[in-house]
């Protein structure tokens, strides 16, 4: 495994911690990971020889980390700037404690997310030439 790969790419999910607190609504993240994906996967690729697919799920589950530390301790201001997700939480198990949920999903959504990383990882390594 490469540890200062799988760290340095998920610098990628710090940075959208903190662009989605601030910056990017929620109705266009998904286009900002997808590019984030394609190109996680094309380093992935590149700079791995194997174990393609469990690289990817580690930098997902590293970008959980960060996104939830962050989404957590900026929890006002992201709220603030994403009206739908607070209605969402409402509707959800631990209304009154949101962190708490995010905390429990946070997690959740990293495994998710480095599932479809670890194979856009699988399909680059069969398209990349390595150096």
């Amino acid at each position: 495994m490469n540890s200062k790969l799988i760290f340095q790419l998920s610098l990628f999910g710090l940075a959208m911690a903190f662009a989605t607190v601030y910056f990017i609504p929620s109705n266009i993240e998904p286009l900002f990971w997808l590019a984030i994906f394609v190109l996680c996967a094309y380093l992935i690729a590149k700079n791995c020889t194997e174990k393609y697919f469990l690289h990817g799920l580690s930098v997902s589950l590293v970008n959980a980390v960060w996104i939830t530390t962050v989404h957590i301790i900026l929890f006002d201001t992201y709220i603030a700037n994403h009206p739908q997700e607070a209605a969402m939480m409402a509707k959800m198990p631990l209304p009154d404690s949101p962190r708490i949920m995010m905390l429990g999903t946070g997690p959740l959504v990293g495994l998710i997310s480095g599932l479809v990383l670890g194979l856009f990882a699988i399909i680059a390594s069969k398209i990349v030439k390595k150096k």
